[in-house]
């Protein structure tokens, strides 16, 4: 083929020549005919027969192995002499006719498939194919396990593994996946490459290496190996994983090769990487931080770095944390005794998620009824357990821990006691006093993704990974240091429980910082000035980790301690999207006010329900018995629905209620108030402040709630469920899932749709009694277009009516400890799509 691209005449001029290629299709002896190792031999046993039992064993599955085939017979003169015996001899055997014509048309093509896999080689050049162990058939990974046991992990690795095709001196070229240079699972097959051979160059590729043959994300390198060691010769690399395309890759290439200074080429001895755990191709890594490896106590020799539970079935046993009855909940178990005492069953489930640094991701909670009976006794058909309880006498305890999958760069977390941690969100452990502090110090600061992307750069960073990190520490920093370590817990923990998607929420911010106002805005601008403080501060006690850190490290040459505001975890407020900096758009934590506004409503909504008090902090009901005494300053809705409908106001619809809700606000700044939340959520000319908060709650509150109540990887779920009667919008309204019973269904048609049905019919003959008048032209070409609507409303309220009936009838029940994804599809048809 590399032949042809630059002469497309060259196949023709094999053949006019008779030019010999040197090769050969891949043959099998699966299935060569019965006698055919008799008849070669020309014996029914001995060491000729031996010989040739042998030759053919070797090729049995050898499509399937391929040119992974290690030779085991390298003479093959008795067998080229017992072919061309027979091929001259006469048949006069009919019965082994088969066996003949195998022999004189088959054994010459494994003759010759045998000269090239037995020969060594001077160059071999490669372009592996990508299967890893899981992908392979079990013929295939039974070969593997046994002959390629450093690299048997992927089969790109094994054919990296070719000792057997290579000359002393020889040179291996090949280009591949770059997970060889850093994974765990292919550190046998590294260390024997770093003391046996020399890289003698690489082109690490990174992704978009080929964007011309469809854009290939996967992470690549080209590389050179000598089959013998060097001392005096160091490798050079060539490091393209920064630039995002292959047409600059390939320039970036060329100019490497031309000027030795570009910052991207470096000169590397391999026996450094000796040094560094695991032995990771880390080409880059500068003399400080080979002496940190070479010299410091890992990470793990400190701390109890562990990797914990694995559950094998995610929604059986896990759910968000606002999913089951709150009183089925025990945050705060200090052992599992505690817990298990507690008769509860839902205990806080550390998952990892998003990147976030010094505090939060409190999410999950895992079904651990009777100290996790279900989970531990979950099996498959043949009684093997499925779930994975690892490290189980850590449960509940206080920790630091980081999130398996590192895709928004590295984030550590500090975890109060109370929660039991998965294999996605590992964990490290400490009996001393501070020693989980200095380290979740040492890894918040920039050294850590500095030193991670050393020890494996992918993005699954293991337990193994963070226990060999190389920790260095002057206590003359140590008073400085934990001062910063608290501060910083102290104001990542107060964000993340300033929104009521977290279970130590207390009070909604604008009216924490309410002080002496009654304006909104005054609140708003309030919690600007807070936020601001708090996320500056934090930037300012990495950058000051950084410092020390780096000092510490001696890094000096390799990074600065600048932090970028796009890094920092914690909330900061703009007014409007277009104020954002571009350098700090993408950070997850950025709102604007509509966001802002939208949690302020969304706690009014909260408040209506039941699920916070004006007359309590935090969470005041989520399931169970129902107390309407802890709600004197607003009553709650007393049935648990409240409806909106397209354009009839209703006097307990969501607008009202929410007008409501603001009044305690104060008369005389209702109107200001309004107009504040109004202009945030878009206010058009046309409207009102009341019309525009009734159009948000129409059209966007539940698509904004759902995406509150949502985490990455979980999707979307709600709390307050939206009944619609269709794209009419001709009946809507809203319940609180924890207040659900099996008679609500009948109250929403029987109570509110009937109603607005009613008012509707009335309209309708309203107008047909305009249409039916003197009325101007204008006046009767409005009704007529509203006659249409009110139409369109009633058929579409008569069609969801039968369906509300039908559901009605069915008495559906829920259990909330179901979870959301199990109780809202019961009432598919007649709820808005999530």
């Amino acid at each position: 083929m590399k032949a042809l691209q630059y002469d497309n005449r060259f196949l023709t001029k094999i053949q006019r020549q008779k030019l010999s290629m040197n090769i050969a299709a891949i043959q099998e002896t699966n299935n060569m005919p019965k006698n055919t190792i008799q008849v070669l031999s020309g014996e029914d046993s001995g060491s000729i027969y031996d010989s040739i039992e042998r030759f053919f064993n070797q090729y049995r599955n050898a499509k399937t192995y391929g040119s992974l085939i290690k030779t085991g017979v390298n003479d093959t003169s008795i067998i080229e002499k017992r072919v061309n015996e027979i091929k001259l001899q006469p048949l006069d055997d009919v019965l082994i006719t088969e066996e003949v014509n195998y022999i004189t048309d088959e054994v010459s093509k494994l003759i010759k498939q045998n000269e090239i896999l037995s020969s060594k080689y001077d160059v071999l050049v490669m372009n592996p194919p990508y299967m890893s162990s899981s992908s392979m058939n079990d013929v295939l990974k039974k070969f593997v396990n046994k002959e390629y046991p450093k690299s048997k992990s992927d089969m790109f690795a094994t054919f990296m593994d070719m000792d057997h095709l290579l000359n002393d001196k020889a040179l291996y070229a090949a280009i591949n996946m770059h997970s060889w240079m850093f994974l765990s699972s292919f550190e046998k097959l590294r260390k024997h490459i770093v003391s046996s051979k020399q890289i003698d160059s690489m082109l690490h590729l990174g992704t978009r290496a080929f964007e011309e043959i469809g854009g290939e994300v996967v992470q690549t390198t080209a590389f050179v190996l000598r089959n013998n060691l060097m001392d005096d010769l160091p490798g050079t690399y060539i490091r393209l994983v920064d630039f995002n395309n292959s047409v600059l890759k390939s320039n970036k290439a060329k100019e490497a090769v031309a000027n030795p200074e570009v910052t991207y080429r470096y000169t590397f001895d391999q026996n450094n990487l000796k040094d560094i755990t695991g032995s990771p191709i880390a080409y880059w890594a500068s003399d400080s931080i080979l002496y940190a490896f070479k010299n410091a106590q890992p990470l793990g020799e400190l701390l109890d770095v562990r990797q914990g539970l694995a559950t094998a079935n995610n929604d059986r046993f896990l759910r968000l944390w606002w999913e089951p009855i709150h009183t089925k909940i025990n945050f705060n178990a200090k052992s599992s005794t505690d817990f298990s005492n507690s008769k509860k069953k839902w205990a806080p489930f550390n998952k990892g998620g998003a990147r976030r640094q010094w505090y939060g991701n409190y999410d999950y909670l895992i079904n651990w009824e009777y100290d996790g009976k279900e989970i531990k006794n979950f099996t498959d058909s043949n009684g093997k357990q499925r779930s994975v309880i690892r490290n189980p006498k850590y449960y509940f305890k206080e920790s630091i821990s980081w999130s398996a999958i590192t895709s928004g760069g590295f984030s550590i977390r500090y975890i109060d006691e109370g929660s039991i941690f998965s294999n996605a969100g590992m964990a490290a452990f400490s009996y001393e006093d501070t020693k989980l502090e200095i380290a979740l110090a040492i890894l918040s600061s920039k050294i850590s993704d500095y030193v991670f992307k050393i020890i494996n750069p992918t993005l699954n960073l293991g337990s193994g990974d963070v226990a060999s990190f190389p920790v260095i520490f002057d206590k003359t920093y140590k008073k400085k240091v934990l001062e910063i370590v608290e501060n910083s817990i102290g104001i990542s923990k107060n964000d993340w429980n300033s929104f009521e998607t977290s279970w130590n929420f207390k009070k909604l911010p604008l009216i924490t910082y309410q002080d002496n106002t009654s304006l909104i805005g005054e609140s708003y601008n309030k919690w600007i000035e807070v936020t601001d403080e708090s996320f500056y501060q934090i930037k300012e006690n990495e950058e000051q980790l950084n410092r020390i850190f780096i000092d510490i490290y001696g890094l000096q040459n390799e990074m600065t301690s600048k932090v970028s505001e796009r890094d920092i975890t914690i909330t900061k407020i703009y007014d409007e999207a277009k104020d954002i900096p571009d350098e700090i758009k993408g950070n997850q934590y950025i709102l604007t006010k509509k966001d802002v506004l939208q949690q302020f409503i969304s706690y009014a909504v909260g408040c209506m329900f039941g699920r916070y008090s004006l007359d309590e902090e935090g969470l005041v009901y989520a399931g169970g018995e129902f107390d309407a005494s802890r709600y004197e300053t607003y009553d709650v809705v007393e049935d648990n629905i409240i409806p909106i409908t397209s354009d009839v106001y209703l006097e307990d619809d969501l607008v009202n209620r929410f007008v409501d809700v603001e009044a305690i606000y104060g008369e005389e700044t209702l109107e200001d108030n309004l107009t504040f939340i109004a202009e945030a959520l878009g206010q058009r000319k046309t409207e009102s402040s009341r019309d525009t908060i009734h159009r948000y709650f129409l059209n966007d509150f539940f698509k904004d709630h759902a995406k509150m109540y949502s985490v990455t990887g979980s999707g979307r779920r709600p709390i307050y469920w939206k009944f619609t009667s269709g794209k009419e919008n001709a009946f809507n309204c809203f319940i609180y899932m924890h207040r659900y019973d099996k008679t609500t269904i009948s109250r929403i048609r029987t109570v509110y749709l009937h109603d607005v049905q009613q008012r509707l019919e009335t309209r309708k003959i309203d107008l047909d009694q305009i249409l039916n008048s003197d009325a101007s032209t204008t006046e009767l070409n409005k009704a007529r277009k509203e006659m249409k609507t009110v139409e369109k409303q009633l058929a579409e309220l008569v069609a969801y009516d039968e369906k509300l009936r039908h559901m009605a009838d069915q008495q559906i029940e829920i259990d909330l400890d179901d979870g959301f994804n199990v109780n809202y599809p019961k009432f598919k048809g007649l709820v808005e799509k999530v």
